[in-house]
């Protein structure tokens, strides 16, 4: 009914053309039918419906077309398997490798003579090098000056502003306040201020849940375990070798800070960017799934709506409703979804207010929808309804094989993710329920060049389709009319 499945009327290619003509030739194509239906109803031979069983002779043709048709699916199905599932698998299957892709910063503000600073130096610098860990089991590790970041807010802000994955960094005096709490008897010492480790959940969950936080955290623990073994152990030595008032006097002031002695040092982790709602994983990227698939629905409801009339329109006028029609129908379909997430409080405030952050979320996710849907409306009209399934198949695999881990795990094939509308509507949607790092024009500006593209595609494939319908159709009026006269 569209073009290339359907042929345009006299009409499609001349404004001018005789009406009466045209119906002559409708009544001659009318009564060579009734001759024809006639004739094959006089035929004794071929196949008649509703009397044969599957395997009879006279169906035989019928049957190899049936048995070519399955065939052929099955082979470009398993084509495109082979194709999309391999890209998928591929975007998960080595993400373990690619750990030291990951960078952290190591910030060192005890004093120069402050021998945690230098024993938390010394063992991330191993560590970057794979010292004593599995291979690539570690993240790459730079020792940062503390001048370059002098405040715990520079830290957060480095680290929200993806300068890096995380950061750690040894407190100011950590070493001296460890002394003088033990020689005071401090009460009110916290080991946990002597090293803070800061990380951003919410930029990936799953790069920080499954190999930045364990494996930093087990850096540390294993750190700060045989340091603080190795440092209670000279405490105690130079204890042996006082006399015995100044011991006695340690050993009071440790009773007072036992926990100077039991954990001398200790870390404290700070999430800056928490993954607050398990329910975001659905807009992150299930979600965007259905956005395709919502899309892709409205493709192919339009491309059955506009064959009834688009025989009977100029080019112009068709181009126009193929290209505005679905971005309208985008509209109530997009705000229809963004509206799902309320009942279940997403956190469209955590950037913007939140009225501000649902109308920018429900924005981003009309812009993906027409980047996408636009896509399948240009390729529809080259691969007809038949094949666009393939097309749609490859475009959700395609995209969402760089959305689930980070790029910067994968194999540098998927760098290709950057500019792909999933991965930017992914990255929006952080920005705006988690506060993560602020790439929006970036984001807008990939997914308008996605429906920029196929504002040229869409009518570029119609008009090369659209001359060829045309051209079968000329052909048949000159058969007509040549048998007319």
């Amino acid at each position: 009914m569209d073009s290339g499945r359907t042929s345009v009327t006299g009409t499609a290619f001349d404004e001018h053309f005789d009406e009466d003509a045209y119906i002559q030739t409708e009544q001659a194509r009318k009564e060579l039918g009734h001759r024809a239906a006639e004739d094959e109803a006089q035929a004794p031979t071929g196949p008649r419906k509703f009397q044969h069983g599957f395997w009879d002779p006279e169906v035989a043709h019928l049957r190899a077309i049936y048995i070519k048709i399955l065939g052929m699916t099955v082979a470009l199905l398993i084509c495109v398997m082979w194709i999309c599932f391999s890209t998928y698998w591929g975007s998960l299957g080595e993400t373990a490798e690619h750990v030291p892709n990951l960078k952290g910063l190591v910030i060192n503000r005890d004093a120069t003579d402050g021998v945690l600073g230098q024993a938390i130096v010394a063992a991330f610098e191993a560590n970057s090098r794979g010292d004593g860990v599995a291979p690539n089991a570690h993240l790459t590790w730079v020792v940062t000056d503390s001048s370059s970041l002098p405040t715990d807010g520079d830290v957060a802000h480095a680290v929200v502003e993806e300068h890096a994955w995380a950061a750690v960094v040894v407190n100011s005096a950590a070493t001296s306040l460890l002394i003088s709490a033990r020689a005071s008897g401090n009460s009110s010492y916290d080991p946990r201020t002597a090293i803070t480790f800061y990380y951003n959940q919410g930029r990936n969950e799953i790069a920080a849940n499954s190999f930045i936080v364990p494996y930093t955290t087990a850096l540390l623990q294993s750190t700060l375990a045989s340091f603080n073994a190795k440092l209670n152990s000279e405490f105690f030595e130079s204890l042996a070798s006082n006399s015995g008032e100044t011991s006695q006097q340690a050993l009071a002031a440790i009773a007072q800070a036992p926990q100077t002695v039991s954990q001398p040092f200790s870390y404290e982790a700070v999430n800056l960017r928490p993954y607050t709602k398990t329910a975001s994983q659905a807009v992150l990227l299930v979600g965007q799934i259905y956005i395709i698939i919502f899309a892709f629905v409205i493709t192919m409801t339009h491309d059955f709506a506009r064959g009834i009339i688009s025989p009977f329109l100029r080019f112009s006028s068709y181009a126009r409703i193929r290209l505005f029609v679905p971005l309208v129908l985008y509209i109530p379909v997009s705000f229809s979804y963004a509206m799902v997430s309320l009942p279940f409080k997403l956190t469209f405030g955590a950037k913007y207010s939140y009225a501000g952050g649902f109308f920018l979320f429900w924005l981003f996710v009309y812009l993906g929808m027409a980047g996408l849907g636009l896509a399948t409306e240009a390729m529809i009209t080259l691969l007809t309804p038949r094949f666009i399934a393939y097309f749609l198949v490859t475009l959700i695999i395609f995209n969402v094989s760089v959305a689930s881990v980070p790029i910067a795990l994968q194999p540098s094939f998927y760098r290709y993710g950057y500019g792909f509308p999933v991965f930017n509507l992914a990255e929006a949607i952080r920005t705006i329920i988690f506060n993560t790092k602020n790439k929006l024009g970036l984001n807008a500006g990939v997914l308008l060049a996605w429906v920029a593209l196929s504002m040229v595609t869409v009518p570029l494939f119609t008009w090369i389709v659209r001359r060829k319908d045309e051209r079968e159709e000329k052909k048949k009026v000159v058969e007509a009319n040549a048998v007319l006269a």
